[in-house]
C-alpha cells in the first residue's frame, strides 16, 4: 500500500557515480576520509564501469589527479591526460554508459584554485579560454557531457561556443550553476589533492547564506546554453534545490558531496545509525526537493539496496 501511494520514487536511474582516476597500474586505493570510495587506475576502470552499468546506474562523472601540476594545469587539456584516457577506457568497455567530466582547474594547478592566478587574484576572463580548451579535449576523447564547476562568470557561454566551433555541438553541458563555498567539500579536497595553497574560494563560489542569488546564477547559465544545471552541495541546500525546481524547467542535478557521504559513513561505522536507511532517506529527500539526477558516492550501494 505504501508503494502504491508513494509520491517520490528513487531509482538507480536517478544516480550518477563519481570516479577519481589516477596514473599508474593496479591501483584501487581506498580514500581514508571516504570509506568505500577509491582512487582508480586506468587498467581497473573497465570492471568498475561494467559494474556501474550492471547496477542500472546510467552514468559516471570523472575527476582526475594529474601526474604533475603547474600554474595553468596543463594536463587538464592534454590529449593524453588522465581524464582523457579514462574517457576512452570507459567508452571502449561500456559504450552505453554516459561519461560526464568535471571541467575545472583546481586539482591540476600548483596553487589549487579554479582559475588562472595573478598577484594572488583569480583572473576570471583569462580562465575562460583554458576551461573551453579543457572541455573540447574531453569532447574529443569521447565525453558525452562536460560539467564546468569553477564558477567563473561566462564559463558556460565560452564552453558552448568552443564546442560548437570544433564540431562537438552534440556534447551537452551540465553546469555547476549554484555551487556554494561549502565546508562539506573537505574529504574530496584531500582525495583530489585540490586544497587551495592560499586563501579560499569564497571570491567565486557562492555565499551559503544566499538563495535568491542561486536563481540568478542558474538563469544566467541557462541563457548561456547549459543543457542541465546543478546545485552543490545537496543536503544543506534542499531549499535551494526546491526553489530552482519551481523556477526553471531545465533538468536539475544535485551533488551529494564528500562531506555528506563521510558523515554517514563515520556514524554508521560507530553503530550510531542504520547506513542503508539513512542513505536512502537522504537521497529520497534530495529527489523530493526537486532534483532529477543525484551525483552521489553512495550510487552503487544505493542501487543495490533499491533492487532488494
Amino acid at each position: 500500500m505504501r508503494r502504491l501511494v508513494r509520491e517520490t520514487r528513487l531509482s538507480a536511474g536517478d544516480l550518477i557515480h563519481p570516479l577519481l582516476v589516477v596514473h599508474g597500474q593496479g591501483i584501487r586505493e581506498e580514500i581514508d576520509s571516504m570509506p568505500g570510495s577509491y582512487h582508480w587506475s586506468l587498467d581497473l576502470l573497465p570492471a568498475e564501469a561494467e559494474e556501474v552499468a550492471r547496477l542500472g546506474i546510467p552514468g559516471v562523472i570523472l575527476f582526475g589527479i594529474p601526474a604533475a601540476k603547474d600554474a595553468i594545469g596543463s594536463e587538464n587539456f592534454d590529449d593524453h591526460g588522465i581524464v582523457q584516457e579514462a574517457i576512452r577506457t570507459i567508452k571502449k568497455a561500456v559504450p552505453e554508459l554516459v561519461v560526464i567530466t568535471d571541467v575545472c582547474m583546481c586539482q591540476y594547478t600548483d596553487h589549487g584554485h579554479c582559475g588562472i592566478v595573478e598577484d594572488g587574484r583569480v583572473l576570471n576572463d583569462e580562465t575562460l579560454e583554458v576551461l573551453a580548451r579543457v572541455a573540447v579535449s574531453h569532447a574529443a576523447a569521447g565525453a558525452d557531457v562536460v560539467a564546468p564547476s569553477g564558477m567563473m562568470d561566462g564559463q558556460v557561454a565560452a564552453i558552448r561556443s568552443a564546442l560548437d566551433a570544433t564540431g562537438f555541438n552534440q556534447v551537452a553541458i551540465l553546469s555547476y550553476a549554484a555551487k556554494y563555498a561549502s565546508a562539506f567539500y573537505g574529504p574530496f579536497r584531500e582525495a583530489a589533492e585540490s586544497t587551495p595553497q592560499f586563501g579560499d574560494r569564497q571570491g567565486y563560489q557562492m555565499d551559503p547564506a544566499n538563495a535568491r542569488e542561486a536563481l540568478r546564477e542558474v538563469a544566467l547559465d541557462i541563457e548561456e546554453g547549459a543543457d542541465m544545471v546543478m546545485v552543490k552541495p545537496a543536503l544543506a541546500y534542499l531549499d535551494v534545490i526546491r526553489q530552482v525546481r519551481e523556477a526553471f524547467d531545465h533538468p536539475l542535478a544535485a551533488f551529494s558531496v564528500s562531506g555528506e557521504y563521510a558523515m554517514v559513513k563515520a556514524a554508521a561505522q560507530r553503530g550510531w545509525i542504520d547506513e542503508k536507511r539513512v542513505t536512502l532517506e537522504l537521497l529520497t529527500a534530495i529527489k523530493r526537493a526537486g532534483a532529477d539526477t543525484i551525483l552521489t558516492y553512495f550510487a552503487k550501494d544505493a542501487a543495490r539496496w533499491l533492487s532488494e
